[in-house]
């Protein structure tokens, strides 16, 4: 096994978790990268994967369904329709999708869902997995059901139902799917490498996910709580990520494909303040709105307490970093976004082999914190 890639001087110690993380924490295939003022400090990637065509190595150009991580991305969308005016993120969003009033949710706002707070976690009436891939099916349901508790009070992860909800609103202001849009405002410019949504063309080189060794279940065992229905309905196995179907939908909560350079890369003008090597996706202000603080307190789907703002979670107990101005969210199995505009820093982990935690796990954080060494350094 090779680690391949750059690390500037003074990073090292980056370098050297990453390889610690193949020796002691059984890492299989991974990537690992960080920009700092506009430049990337770190881009590292090693191991093996197995693709459509079997087993090879971790390439430079690997990329492979990194989950929650995606959320980041539906998040900067609405963050930049915000920016532009085109999106009031207070405003309720039966303004923009009339049809989402139904059911006592005429007050509902964008801000309630990129905090996970609008009561929508999940779907009352009985889905499998294949009902994923079937956009407007799914979001005729979210508009026709009450919701779950009273919006606005607690957050309640909305693990896969906070992206389609995103994405019916970037389709509603914009005419464009969030995957399009995504593709023509902010990968495209930034030359970013991921996707939601990944065309037969990216087929040879997605990796396919080592599945965790438990199965992605609610610790609450009481059979009607919010997060038993979140979690168990549909019921979700990580091999299904495989699929070409799964790889083809659009699903912005959790099918984004990409490396840690791409995140990392999507990342950058927001840790910039808003630009960085020539795109500017976010004013200042814009930048801004995401520590605007929504809720704070015990989630009711993950068994943890949750700082949010507008799309992404803030330092807290979940993640203790050092600079305020900093917000992040991670994928199921271990992948993680780090956004830190104090520092100018944005920081991406993805890898193949899943763990069991739902936003990001040890090996991320040991990353993490040697990239935070190498600066106070």
């Amino acid at each position: 096994m090779s680690i391949n890639g750059t690390v500037a001087p003074g990073f090292e110690a980056v370098r050297a978790a990453f390889e610690n993380n193949f020796t002691t924490q059984e890492d299989v295939g991974a990537s690992v990268a960080i920009s700092i003022e506009g430049e990337m400090v770190v881009d590292l990637w090693g191991g093996t994967a197995t693709f459509d065509s079997g087993e090879g190595d971790w390439q430079e150009d690997t990329i492979i369904n990194v989950w929650s991580t995606t959320k980041t991305m539906s998040a900067l969308c609405c963050l930049i329709l915000a920016d532009r005016g085109d999106l009031d993120l207070y405003e309720p969003i039966a303004t923009y999708w009339p049809e989402f009033a139904a059911a006592g949710k005429e007050s509902i706002a964008t801000r309630h869902v990129l905090s996970h707070s609008a009561g929508l976690s999940g779907w009352d009436e009985p889905l499998v997995i294949e009902d994923m891939l079937d956009h407007d099916k799914i979001v005729k349901l979210q508009a026709a059901q009450a919701p779950w508790w009273e919006p606005g009070t607690q957050s309640g992860y909305h693990a896969i139902s906070q992206g389609f909800l995103l994405g019916e609103i970037v389709r509603r202001v914009t005419g464009r799917t969030l995957g399009t849009f995504f593709a023509e405002e902010v990968a495209g410019p930034l030359g970013a490498d991921f996707h939601i949504g990944t065309g037969p063309e990216l087929d040879a080189r997605v990796a396919h996910v080592i599945p965790p060794p438990n199965p992605l279940e609610a610790l609450d065992s009481e059979p009607d709580s919010i997060a038993v229905r979140t979690l168990s309905n549909p019921y979700a196995t990580a091999d299904f990520s495989s699929r070409h179907d799964w790889r083809r939908a659009e699903i912005p909560a959790a099918n984004g494909h990409g490396n840690a350079r791409a995140v990392a890369l999507c990342h950058t003008p927001t840790a910039c303040g808003g630009s960085a090597n020539g795109v500017r996706l976010l004013s200042e202000e814009g930048v801004a709105r995401i520590f605007d603080v929504q809720v704070e307190g015990p989630d009711l789907v993950l068994p943890m307490e949750l700082k949010l703002g507008m799309g992404y979670g803030l330092p807290g107990s979940a993640m203790p970093v050092p600079n305020q101005r900093t917000c992040f969210w991670g994928g199921w199995g271990g992948s993680l976004a780090i956004i830190d505009v104090d520092a100018k820093m944005s920081f991406s982990y993805v890898m193949n082999k899943m763990g069991d935690g739902t936003v990001g796990d040890i090996r991320a954080i040991g990353l993490l914190f040697a990239a935070y060494a190498a600066m106070a350094g």
